[in-house]
């Protein structure tokens, strides 16, 4: 086995309580773009082909191993929070086989990028290390472990803060915490000692061990010190929130997509976006969204596990979840599309429109306040302003069928399960009852009557109320009531 095809096993610490969160929550489970942090992690290493990847568990254990189970990751305890050597120690404990290079990362930096981790990998394997300590350069590094190295460049110590003389402390590398062990680390790991104030396993403590065996311990510098950078706390959080959104957006304006006031833009990494594609301030785009060509979605829009076909023009202040939006048709303003919804090619659905496990059929118009819910409608049917679909019973929901080339009129209510047919006509303020046979009218109204004199005798009656409430109506109660 050569060095560049060993096999690579993983081990992500994250473990740690994270108090100062001040949460119930792990720290590690608190998102950033919409993954847990935790996540990004296991994305990276997913991304690199790890064989195996050990996220090591230990406060809110179970929580964690939820939020992460799928296949190809397994887990393990560190039952007592006693250092990074003891949860390196848990987690080597689940590795199958001693003979692969071993990566260590961490539960809460989530913005290390896989193309810096595959570079370190390969860094380490080009140069034969037995230990890669993955670095980085700062004017003032207090804080952070100091990167000590030797006359032919290799690392000789990792000296902490607070064992660090004067002129350890104007050291500018820092220790990330990220390394990259080859097979031997297994072994050399469970010699480490807690001789030490805190009483604690150190994985650092690791390479004294290599160094004493003979073993190349060498350092790869980062060239972006924001990829390390952790969250501790809730401003911590919101600091690597803010670089990875920018980061995300970015690569999008790179590949072609114009985005108005990026600042403002929420889009999770997740989102596939084609070329052209014209997003406005305020838009938040998450999950399994996928926005083809020559998009635009209007400002202040909410867009989640939907797709947007070529064309489609989302205008602003809409909620669109779960839908499919057909090629070149438009939604809202202040329309919602839930679940379920599926518009056909060149939908118009307008303001104030709401659609629910809806299939709209190619050019269907619904312009004005509506509730579609549980209905097919077919292809060029007109819906009128404040048409329901009364699908709901109080017990069930019902499904209702409306046939193509339908005009709706205004204010009318279809009460679910009913089947309108092609062409039929539905007169403006029906409640239709019973299904439309193709090509029908239906009137579902009650017969207008006109009461002569009615309102003047009525609000006589309320003669007081009135000069004190509505004194424009006494005005012309006095002006109307016969002498």
């Amino acid at each position: 086995m050569t060095e560049h095809n060993r096999p690579l096993d993983v081990l992500i610490l994250a473990a740690g309580q994270g108090t100062r969160m001040k949460s119930k929550l792990p720290k590690v489970l608190h998102p950033v773009a919409g993954r847990p942090m935790v996540a990004w992690a296991v994305k990276a290493a997913q991304e690199l082909g790890a064989r195996r990847i050990v996220v090591v568990t230990g406060h809110g254990a179970q929580k964690v191993e939820a939020a992460l189970k799928q296949p190809g990751i397994v887990f393990a305890r560190q039952e007592q929070q006693r250092g990074t050597g003891d949860a390196f120690l848990s987690g080597v404990g689940a590795l199958e086989q001693p003979d692969a290079d071993i990566l260590v990362l961490y539960g809460d930096t989530p913005l290390l990028r896989p193309e810096t981790l595959h570079d370190l990998l390969a860094d380490h394997r080009e140069r034969g290390s037995a230990m890669t300590v993955l670095t980085g350069e700062l004017p003032d590094a207090t804080g952070y472990g100091r990167i000590v190295r030797g006359a032919g460049g290799n690392v000789e110590r990792i000296v902490e803060q607070k064992d660090a003389s004067e002129s350890e402390k104007k050291i500018g590398e820092f220790n990330s915490g990220v390394y990259v062990f080859n097979s031997q680390a297994p072994e050399l790991a469970r010699r480490i000692g807690n001789d030490n104030a805190s009483g604690e396993y150190y994985l650092t403590d690791l390479l004294g061990l290599y160094r004493d065996s003979g073993k190349p311990v060498r350092a790869f510098k980062l060239a972006d010190t924001d990829e390390v950078r952790g969250a501790n706390d809730r401003a911590g959080l919101a600091e690597i929130e803010s670089i990875m959104r920018a980061r995300i957006n970015a690569g999008h304006l790179k590949n072609g997509v114009s985005i108005s006031a990026s600042e403002t833009v929420y889009i999770e990494d997740s989102v596939t976006i084609g070329r052209d594609v014209t997003i406005e301030p305020g838009v938040i785009l998450r999950g399994q969204t996928r926005i083809a060509d020559d998009v635009t979605v209007g400002a202040y829009s909410v867009v989640t596990d939907s797709v947007l076909e070529t064309g489609v023009s989302v205008k602003p202040h809409s909620v669109l979840e779960g839908a499919q939006v057909g090629s070149g048709s438009d939604v809202g303003p202040f329309a919602r599309l839930r679940p379920g919804t599926v518009l056909g090619e060149g939908v118009h659905i307008g303001n104030f429109v709401e659609t629910k496990n809806a299939r709209l059929g190619a050019g269907v118009k619904a312009g004005h306040l509506a509730y579609l819910g549980d209905v097919t409608i077919g292809q060029e049917t007109n819906v009128g302003a404040g048409t329901i679909v009364a699908n709901f019973d109080g017990v069930n929901k019902h499904q209702s069928t409306v046939g193509a080339g339908v005009f709706i009129g205004s204010n009318s209510t279809i009460i679910a399960p009913r089947c309108v047919g092609d062409a039929a006509f539905i007169a403006a303020g029906s409640a239709v009852h019973a299904d439309v046979p193709e090509g029908a009218m239906a009137v579902a109204r009650g017969k207008q009557r006109n009461i002569e004199g009615w309102s003047r005798r009525y609000w006589e009656g309320l003669k007081e109320k009135v000069a004190v409430k509505l004194p424009w109506l006494a005005g012309w109660l006095e002006q109307n009531t016969p002498q």
